[in-house]
This record gives C-alpha cells, sequence and structure tokens, in this order.
C-alpha cells in the first residue's frame, strides 16, 4: 500500500503532456501577461480589504510588520514556486510538483488544498467586491435591498449617512460614543450576497470564452487599480497623523492573537492569502508561450510589485485614520473619508479602482481553479468529465462552469472572515509543500534541467516552509478544524474513486519499479 500511495509521476511525462498542443489548452501568454495575472491576483483583498481588517482586530497599525513577515514567507515559496515552474510547465501548480516528487497520494493532498485555496479565493474577495459596489452606489443615491447584500443571517442595521452595515463591536463601541445606542437603528437579516455572486457569474462566462480574453480583461484592470493605488499612496502621505501609529503594536488583550506579537502573527497568517497571486500565475505555465523563461519573470515579478505596494499601503492607511476604524468592508474609502472634504473627489476614484481589482482577483482565481480540476482528470483522479475542453475556444469548460457555479453559492452565503481565513490555512500548507518538494526533487532528480534553480537550498526551503507551517499554527482553532474537515471529504474521495482510476496505476512508472495494471 506505502509504495502504491506514493508512486511518482515520471516529469518527462508530464513535460510529454504539457507538449500535446493538438488536444490541450491553447499557448498564448507571454512574460508580460503572467506577471500582470500575478499582480491581478495578489493586488485585490489585501489592499482593499484585509489590511484594514486585520489591522482593527489582530495587529493594529504593526500590520506592516504583519506584510513584511507573510512578504517574506512568500519570497521563500516563490524562488520555489519559480524553480518549479520553469522545469515542469503544466496547468497543475504545487499539486503537480507534488506528483513528481512526493508521490500520488500527497498530490491529491495538495490538489484538494487547492480546491479549497482557489474555489475559496474566489468567493472571499466577491465579498470584498461586494462592499465596495454597494458604498460606490450608495454615493450616488442607488441603494440596493439590504437583505441581499451580505452574506446569510448577517444582521445589519442602518448608520446615518453610512448606510446598511453588519453590527460588529467597533462599530458599537463607535455608535456609543457618538451617543447612538445601536438597538434604536432598523435592522434586517440577510438573505445572500447578489452582488457577490453577480460578478463570479459575469467572470465565469467570461473564463469559458477563452484565455486571451481573460488576460487582455485583466490587463486593463490591473493597469486601473495600480495606477490609482500609487495615487492614494502619494497623496495619502500628506494627511498622515503621527499619532494613528501611536501605539504602534497595542497592547495584548490577554487573548493569543489579539494585538501584541501573537497578534501580527495572526494577521500575518490571514492576510497570506492576499498573496497567493503568483500561486495562481503556475496554473497557466502550460498557456504559457514559453514557461522556462517567462513563468519564474511572472511569479517573482509579480510579488515583488505586489509586495511593496501592500506594506506602503498599510503605512499610509493606519497614518490616515486610526486602525479601530477599519473593521469595514471597504477601509480604503473609510481612509479617503478621512482625509476631508478637500479629497472627496478621490472617493469614487478609490472605489473604481477597488471594484476593478478585486474583479481581477475573482477573474484569476476562478482561473486557477478549473486547470487544477482539468490536471487531476487528466491523471484519471477525477471523473474525466473535468478535462473537457471547449472544441473552440480551448478552455476547461466543464470544470470553470462548475468551479462558478459553487464559488456562486459559497459567495452569497459565507461571511469574508471564514472565507479568508480557510483560504489563508489552505495556500500555507500548499506553499510548504512546494518548499519541502525543491529539497526532495534536488535528492532524487538532480540530474533534471532547471532552467531557474531556486538559491541556497536547503536554506530558503527549508526557512519558506517553516515560516509557513509557523503562520498556519496562529490561525485559529475553528479554522483547523474546517480545515480537517474538508481533507476528510478529500480522503473518502481519493480512496473510493481517484486510486481506483489513476492513470498512474493503469500504465505503470518504471521510476517505481512496475510496467502494467497495479
Amino acid at each position: 500500500m506505502k509504495s502504491r500511495l506514493f508512486d511518482t509521476k515520471p516529469v518527462q511525462q508530464i513535460l510529454n503532456e504539457s507538449a500535446d498542443n493538438e488536444h490541450g489548452l491553447k499557448k498564448t501568454l507571454t512574460a508580460t501577461n503572467l506577471t500582470t495575472l500575478g499582480i491581478g491576483a495578489v493586488i485585490g483583498a489585501g489592499i482593499f480589504v484585509l489590511t484594514g481588517q486585520a489591522a482593527a482586530q489582530y495587529a493594529g497599525p504593526a500590520i506592516v510588520i504583519s506584510f513584511i513577515i507573510a512578504g517574506l514567507a512568500c519570497a521563500f515559496a516563490g524562488l520555489c514556486y519559480a524553480e518549479f515552474a520553469s522545469m515542469i510547465p503544466i496547468s497543475g501548480s504545487a499539486y503537480t510538483y507534488a506528483y513528481a516528487t512526493m508521490g500520488e497520494f500527497l498530490a491529491w493532498i495538495i490538489g484538494w488544498d487547492l480546491i479549497l485555496e482557489y474555489l475559496f479565493a474566489a468567493s472571499t474577495v466577491s465579498v470584498g467586491w461586494s462592499g465596495y459596489v454597494v458604498s460606490f452606489l450608495h454615493d450616488f443615491g442607488i441603494h440596493l435591498p439590504a437583505q441581499f447584500t451580505a452574506a446569510w443571517h448577517t444582521i445589519l442595521v442602518e448608520v446615518p449617512k453610512m448606510g446598511w452595515k453588519p453590527i460588529t463591536t467597533n462599530l458599537t463601541a463607535e455608535l456609543l460614543a457618538s451617543g447612538i445606542s445601536i438597538d434604536s437603528l432598523p435592522h434586517v437579516t440577510a438573505i445572500c450576497n447578489a452582488p457577490a455572486m453577480f460578478i463570479v457569474a459575469m467572470l465565469t462566462a467570461l473564463l469559458v470564452i477563452g484565455i486571451k480574453e481573460t488576460a487582455n480583461f485583466n490587463n486593463v484592470m490591473v493597469i486601473t487599480k495600480v495606477s490609482v493605488i500609487i495615487m492614494f499612496i502619494g497623496l495619502g502621505f500628506m494627511f498622515v497623523k503621527a499619532g494613528n501609529w501611536h501605539p504602534f503594536i497595542p497592547k495584548n488583550t490577554g487573548e493569543w492573537g489579539h494585538f501584541g506579537w501573537s497578534g501580527i502573527l495572526r494577521a500575518a497568517g490571514v492576510i497570506f492569502f492576499a498573496y497567493i497571486g503568483f500561486d495562481a500565475v503556475s496554473t497557466a505555465a502550460q498557456e504559457s508561450k514559453n514557461p522556462q523563461r517567462d513563468m519564474p519573470v511572472g511569479i517573482l515579478g509579480s510579488l515583488g510589485i505586489s509586495t511593496i505596494l501592500y506594506i506602503l499601503m498599510a503605512v499610509v492607511l493606519t497614518g490616515i485614520v486610526s486602525y479601530t476604524q477599519l473593521n469595514v468592508a471597504d477601509p480604503i474609502a473609510v481612509g479617503v473619508n478621512a482625509m476631508g472634504d478637500s479629497m472627496f473627489w478621490l472617493r469614487p476614484i478609490i472605489k473604481i479602482a477597488a471594484i476593478a481589482g478585486l474583479s481581477s482577483v475573482i477573474l484569476v482565481m476562478l482561473m486557477g481553479q478549473p486547470r487544477i480540476f482539468y490536471t487531476m482528470a487528466k491523471d484519471g483522479l477525477l471523473p474525466p468529465v473535468f478535462s473537457k475542453v471547449h472544441p473552440k475556444f480551448k478552455t476547461p469548460y466543464v470544470s470553470t462552469i462548475l468551479t462558478g457555479f459553487v464559488a456562486i453559492i459559497l459567495a452569497g452565503i459565507l461571511p469574508i472572515n471564514i472565507l479568508g481565513e480557510l483560504v489563508s490555512i489552505g495556500t500555507l500548507l500548499a506553499f510548504a509543500i512546494v518548499c519541502v518538494g525543491i529539497i526532495v526533487l534536488r535528492k532524487k532528480r538532480p540530474d533534471l534541467n532547471r532552467p531557474f534553480r531556486t538559491p541556497w537550498v536547503p536554506v530558503i526551503p527549508l526557512l519558506g516552509a517553516g515560516i509557513c507551517l509557523y503562520l498556519m499554527a496562529a490561525l485559529p482553532l475553528d479554522t483547523w478544524l474546517r480545515l480537517i474537515i474538508w481533507f476528510a471529504i478529500g480522503l473518502f474521495i481519493y480512496f473510493f474513486y481517484g486510486m481506483k482510476n489513476s492513470k498512474l496505476r493503469r500504465i505503470g512508472n518504471p521510476e517505481n519499479g512496475r510496467d502494467k495494471l497495479v
């Protein structure tokens, strides 16, 4: 049983499959496309949503340190991803890397984990997108029915001049300080988040049409949001009040993870979700024109640019407004409001950038997941329907539609904090496995061609894996319990379907000493 579970897939076989241009995915992406795809995924919820929420709940102004810690972990993992992506340019991302290094069982584990990562990420960001759209429309006197703008069973309260807001501890305290009792305000109970469901449906349709159309749309969104973010950072420095940075590390409340250094670490684990974009770049390797050269550029380039923007945004945002006011769906809009009436013109521009930015994140996440399904189905671990490619558009349309449908349901009923923490723990696990895989493959197959080599092996991979596992430990217990349930479902599917239908078992693997059905 052990030898079967840990059979590896030959790297040459993986490369041969990726070279199938007639029946496979269309190769149209350049290094620029890959870099903008990475920025499109990374610069989104982290800046427009999670920065404020993590600062308000866990780290305070020290959220800057959290971003540095998370960015450092990503740098180590990114170097490992770059080596794998240039060496094994196929759509499976970390799933394929694990299959080539640590065997089928661990490949399934990481593949199932990636489903959690991408599927829930798309839903998470769509909730943030909804918050900005509702706020943007509110500015123009357009008010969507409150019960259709939040997660199922969320209690909303109508705040004067702010519109409908979910009830939180910070909101209650803020209203009390203004002499307003929250019980005196109108309340409704939400049914579903309709705007979040709408954007997922629209982008799913775009993804079915084609990868080139998707990349072009993403390029426009990235240019829009990065330009406005740079504008906000530049203007924001003029409105910074140094007093908002004090205390820089708020005193711990007595509960682990709520401010103090433990809060910084928990915030780093939560905002790690914001960095999954370069991972999504690797899922498009099979559609890259020259993956050996372009994948490292796309992965490391998007990671570097995004990390710098994150740190600058965290510094400016917590300097403009107190971190205690940032636990909202649209914290950047709160920052613009704090600049005063003279900067009111920036408010709609920021919200347009946020809407564009979050759209590109959702797009890239919805793009990544079907390609994981596609590769797992090609290996026989999922039903063949998941590997169907549209005869005209050359996209994995069945898995794209299924991914979109499930993401629509999740976006409509679950709140952003639960979704975000699930994505973070899934991402951290994926990165840790990839880092370990670099060490394993260097030892097992030192002869393989590596167009890009991770420096200082095994130090860099060990640091990457160690930091990721440490950040996982900092996440809430509830998140771990949800992860365990998710993997229990995955193991059931593997042992009752994947193991029986694995193509590697049917055709054999010379590297494992078998050449027939096992």
